[in-house]
């Protein structure tokens, strides 16, 4: 019999020792994945209070799972509050200048004929379902924790003041935004071109994304956000996907990515948050964007998102959050990376196309046509639209105007280079 090897393994949290014979697979890794019986448990109530049983099942090419579930069996309604909602099948209003006519149908004229998500490829979801990509036991596994699981690290949001300097890159996440604060905002709209950056480390992540603020940026923190993002830890690959989030405590109890918890309810049968967006922009080459619009519903005071051209894909119930259930307070558009310098220097995980904003269209990532709902419901022009980066030299950002973009700005980065060691 050969030699016997221990090895500890870092697993959710803490750490495993596994036991190797020389030549053969691991004893006991495999049985001890789990760390105990106890915490394989919790895995499995885990997914199947989030796998909700479909009334069809799509196989995405890229390995997702998409399982179409009755709207009214979606995660949502796990809340304690939403036990007895009322589905709103759609907004009362869309903001003044979006569509001809101010009161929308509950199917608007001229949707996308494309939809840039790869499960589409293989079927669709039926009315009155909704696309949910199945949690595989692995996503799970890859958390730091099961109650961790879908959610962002506490203070993640960029702090663009000079009066909070203890709060910036805490957490090793660096940001390159432009944004807007002094003035009460009811939501905010741009289009984004998607790419598909280079990530160094499985526990980075690269997104873009906006965010609408409330409160302070201490314990009490609201934000509302939606984007695309590269994770491998959240997702098990480096797709680019389509992502929401949501939080009312600064990212500590509250709130999740996409469906990964209650609160955001989708009504839309066509767009599954977290799924793959298929084709990306390349360099020097073809440059695919898409919209975001997030408002807040004058008359019923929830918070909307619209995808593309048409596509109303759900809300949040105003009763989630403190300080937004009024109006945000701070708007942000723009890219955040996490920095984990596990080699002792900057990581080379990109932002954006992974190059800088001088570079320009087909080479840069861009927002283009920025703008705010004011309190009247009118998509307005950002007034006093500032910029913040913490590390220019690793990520930058360069805004401008003109007739066709409106308000726009490139941003991003490749991290590390000659000048950002």
């Amino acid at each position: 019999m050969g030699a016997v090897h221990f090895s500890l393994v870092k697993f959710n949290g803490g750490f495993l020792v596994c036991l190797w014979l020389w030549g053969m697979l691991s004893l006991s890794c495999a049985a001890a994945r789990y760390g105990s019986s106890r915490q394989k448990f919790e895995v499995k109530k885990h997914l199947n209070r989030l796998n909700k049983p479909p009334v069809k099942t799509i196989q995405s090419p890229d390995g997702d799972i998409i399982d179409c579930v009755p709207i009214s069996k979606q995660p949502a309604f796990d809340h304690p509050f939403l036990k007895d909602h009322k589905i709103q099948m759609r907004p009362s209003y869309h903001p003044e200048g979006l569509f001809d006519d101010n009161k929308v149908s509950a199917k608007p004229e001229g949707k996308e004929t494309h939809i840039p998500q790869l499960w589409h490829r293989y079927g669709k979801c039926t009315e009155g379902t909704i696309p949910v990509r199945r949690t595989k036991e692995d996503d799970v596994l890859r958390a730091s924790s099961v109650k961790r699981y879908g959610k962002k690290k506490h203070r993640s949001v960029p702090i663009p003041k000079s009066a909070e300097p203890d709060l910036i890159n805490q957490n090793g996440h660096q940001h390159a935004i432009a944004y807007v604060e002094g003035d009460k905002y009811y939501g905010a709209k741009a289009t984004l071109n998607v790419w598909e950056p280079k990530i160094q480390n499985t526990n980075e992540f690269s997104l873009s994304q906006i965010w609408l603020l409330g409160g302070s940026f201490g314990q009490d923190l609201n934000s509302i956000e939606a984007g695309w993002q590269v994770s491998p830890d959240l997702y098990g690959d480096n797709n680019t996907r389509l992502f929401t989030y949501w939080t009312s405590d600064a990212y500590q109890a509250t709130g999740c990515y996409n469906l990964l918890c209650s609160g955001f309810i989708q009504i839309d049968s066509d767009i599954a948050m977290g799924a793959s967006i298929s084709p990306v922009s390349g360099y020097r080459n073809s440059q695919y964007d898409i919209s975001i619009l997030i408002w807040k519903d004058p008359k019923e005071g929830h918070w909307w998102m619209q995808f593309g051209n048409g596509y109303v894909l759900g809300y949040w119930p105003s009763f989630l959050f403190s300080y937004l259930t009024e109006s945000a307070s701070m708007i942000e558009w723009g890219g955040e990376v996490v920095n984990s310098q596990s080699e002792g220097h900057h990581t080379w995980t990109q932002m954006g196309s992974g190059h800088f904003p001088e570079e320009g269209f087909s080479k840069a990532s861009y927002f283009r046509n920025i703008q705010v709902v004011d309190g009247s419901n009118n998509l307005k022009a950002p007034k006093g639209l500032g910029t913040f980066t913490e590390k220019s030299n690793c990520y930058d950002v360069q805004t401008g105007s003109n007739d066709d973009w409106g308000h726009y700005f490139y941003y991003g980065g490749p991290g590390k280079n000659k000048n950002c060691p």
